[in-house]
């Protein structure tokens, strides 16, 4: 049943409602980016933020290279000065293709007219995100049905010699693809062609949505192109700035009005960085709707009335995540890959391509386990680090697991957290304390009772691996990615896999992100070695995920260790098995390369000890290089384990073979959830959604 027009309107001054409330919310976040910005701060983020930006900026071209030479080499500047700089000169410096780029991107707006009672009403904004697909926001089209009743108008606008343009009408196709979400106020849907013509976006270009981060900071320019209360489109260009980033939503200021209503945002490099969606009126004390006038506005009044204080966008990484966790047919999901790598929706699972051939002179040949003290050469041009001792810098690191009380659930159930890799350095008190945070903030989302942190075991192997890892590496993680890169770090990583695995394991992964086989093997800049190779598929990784590509070639090098190297995995399970019960009920929750661990261990276990419920969570178990090459080859069930978990986000580079689809998992659930920006892979997000949380509490307190 299609929605009315007054339950359309609703929709709308709801959108409004709720964009308001969150300004109110930031405004102490927004002051102090005002208060920043008044004092002469030109972008008032943080340093990892703007860092992020710059490297995007000129990894775009959104910069040319000569006006960076010139201007950051002229004076001597410290990184965090120089990231800045970028992003200044990329918002003053303005090259003669901002203009035709800007034009490329707004022939792919559209004005949305709605068909009622013969009469034809310019209705909202829409924009080409793939061939086929148009987005705009839910309240301009609700449902299937009110889709159908609307159609797309291209080309409605001006010439450079200000007259009226050839429009193009096409209708909208929501029986083919229709997605809306209300939360985030987007729609999503198919446009026919017209007849026995090209797809849409063939015709008149379409944006490439991109679902990584650093593509805006706070302070930064945007501009929106849209058709404001259904006139002829138009654009409001750079008078503005970003003032909060939410979660979801970010709030900035410019010139719109209400057909603006699902119209793109872009940064200056054209990247689409938000769907503009809501202006946020201004109220007085009890909560009223104020016009320009200073009076309480009134039904009636319409919209132009309202003092608008500022506008309200959804972040486009927020709704691709959200697309990303749809149960879709494959000829739906078809529709969405349509809108390439960097949207991150392409799950299609290709067979991943053999190891690839050594480059002459780069990888030594290596068979068996690694012999102790002894590491391959290091590759000419990548620094070499001797790891720091604890002896040397006269700290004591954390190396003991935490037992929970003995009174934990009655003395006969016992919750275990298993933690992953690169928790060397932290404490094991302060990680309890953050696991339990996380799962008792999706408990209470569940309804249901808080646990106490003492009440849990927390095994801790987090430096035994590190000086495991350390102790082999000709480069290690101190370098840092200002002195070496994440293809460079994955080529010695490759040189040192025990078995030689890890290009295989990088390469599998790459390929179930659905990168193609076919395409360069190596990157301009990166030479013909193997370097260029590995580049390839860490970037396909990164593009498609929220974890960046040092974050990726690290983990899976850990991975590769544990599982090639059977001193390694014999030390790390011996030093969890030092914190673990022996008698009762087990509900065990692990992570990352713990869930890897975890599945070993289920073959230790005493005899004594029942495990009842298995939570695996960011897990690569779904890599055939990973699951082939546990205790327990292959996918199988987990060993005496009655229930089973796998709670996986489809932004987490990690958790990229999931879900599991082999049968010879055995039974499982396997809830889907999208977490934070940049908290993708982050344990505390994943136990603070209720489809985990729930299942933990219910057998902890049945």
């Amino acid at each position: 049943m299609s929605v009315t027009d007054r339950s359309h309107k609703e929709l709308h001054q709801q959108a409004a409602d709720e964009a308001a409330r969150r300004y109110e919310r930031s405004a102490a976040e927004r002051e102090r980016v005002e208060g920043r910005l008044a004092a002469g701060v030109r972008f008032p983020d943080s340093p990892d933020a703007l860092a992020v930006r710059a490297d995007r900026i000129l990894e775009r071209g959104g910069l040319s290279p000569s006006a960076v030479v010139a201007d950051i080499h002229r004076e001597a500047m410290d990184l965090p000065d120089a990231n800045e700089r970028i992003i200044d000169l990329s918002n003053e410096l303005q090259a003669w293709s901002f203009l035709p780029r800007g034009v490329r991107a707004g022939a792919t707006v559209a004005r949305i007219t709605l068909r009622r009672d013969g009469r034809e009403l310019p209705h909202g904004t829409g924009f080409l995100v793939s061939p086929r697909l148009l987005m705009t926001n839910h309240h301009v089209l609700p449902d299937e049905a009110f889709a159908r009743t609307c159609f797309a108008e291209f080309n409605a606008q001006v010439t450079a010699d200000n007259l009226p343009d050839t429009v193009v009408r096409m209708e909208l196709d929501p029986g083919t693809f229709f997605a809306a979400d209300r939360r985030l106020d987007f729609a999503l849907v198919a446009v026919k062609p017209a007849q026995d013509g090209p797809a849409p976006g063939e015709v008149f270009g379409w944006n490439r949505l991109s679902v990584q981060i650093g593509k805006l900071v706070l302070g930064e320019k945007v501009n929106i192109i849209g058709h404001p209360s259904g006139r002829l489109k138009e654009i409001a260009l750079r008078d503005n700035a970003v003032l909060v980033r939410l979660d979801d939503f970010v709030h900035y200021t410019t010139d719109t009005e209400p057909g603006n209503s699902g119209s793109p945002v872009f940064n200056d490099q054209w990247e689409v960085v938000a769907l503009h969606h809501s202006g946020v009126p201004k109220k007085d004390g009890q909560g009223r709707v104020l016009r320009k006038d200073g009076r309480p506005w009134q039904q009636g009044d319409g919209d132009d009335a309202i003092d608008w204080v500022a506008n309200e966008g959804v972040r486009i990484s927020s709704i691709l995540k959200h697309l990303a966790g749809l149960d879709l047919d494959p000829t739906r999901r078809a529709l969405l890959t349509e809108m390439g790598p960097d949207a991150g929706l392409d799950q299609t699972v290709a067979k991943a391509p053999a190891v690839l051939a050594a480059a002459p002179g780069v990888r030594p040949e290596r068979t068996g386990a690694a012999v102790p003290g002894v590491t391959t050469p290091p590759v000419p041009g990548v620094p070499v680090t001797v790891p720091i001792t604890e002896s040397e810098t006269g700290t004591q690191r954390p190396k003991v697991g935490l037992r929970a009380r003995d009174t934990a659930f009655g003395g006969r159930r016992h919750l275990v957290f298993l933690h992953g890799r690169d928790q060397q350095e932290k404490n094991p008190d302060l990680l309890r304390l953050s696991w339990t945070a996380g799962l008792n903030r999706g408990l209470t989302l569940a309804s249901m009772p808080t646990l106490d942190p003492q009440d849990v075991w927390f095994p801790f192997y987090g430096t035994r691996l590190h000086d495991l890892v350390s102790g082999r590496e000709s480069t290690a993680e101190p370098i840092g990615l200002d002195r070496v890169s994440a293809a460079a770090a994955a080529e010695v990583f490759a040189a040192e896999s025990p078995t030689g695995s890890y290009e295989q394991l990088l390469y599998e992964a790459a390929a179930r992100a659905g990168m193609p086989r076919n395409g360069p093997t190596a990157t301009e800049g990166f030479g013909s070695g193997l370097v260029g190779a590995l580049h390839r598929p860490l970037s396909w990784l990164a593009a498609r995920s929220d974890l960046d590509e040092w974050t990726i070639a690290t983990f899976l090098r850990d991975v590769d260790l544990y599982l090639g190297d059977s001193a390694v995995r014999q030390s790390v399970l011996d030093t969890v098995m030092e914190t673990m019960p022996t008698s009762g009920e087990l509900v065990l929750v692990t992570h990352s390369l713990g869930t890897v661990v975890g599945m070993d261990l289920l073959n230790r276990l005493p005899d004594g000890l029942d495990p009842v419920l298995l939570v695996t969570a960011g897990s690569p178990l779904g890599l055939d290089g990973v699951n082939e090459r546990l205790l327990i080859r292959g996918p199988h069930q987990p060993p005496r384990v009655r229930d089973w978990v796998n709670v996986w986000c489809p932004t987490d580079a990690v958790a990229i073979g999931c879900p599991l689809e082999d049968e010879r998992w055995g039974k499982l659930t396997q809830p889907h959830v999208t977490n934070g920006r940049d908290r993708a892979h982050k344990i505390e997000e994943y136990l603070g959604h209720p489809e985990a949380a729930q299942e933990i509490g219910a057998v902890l307190r049945p």
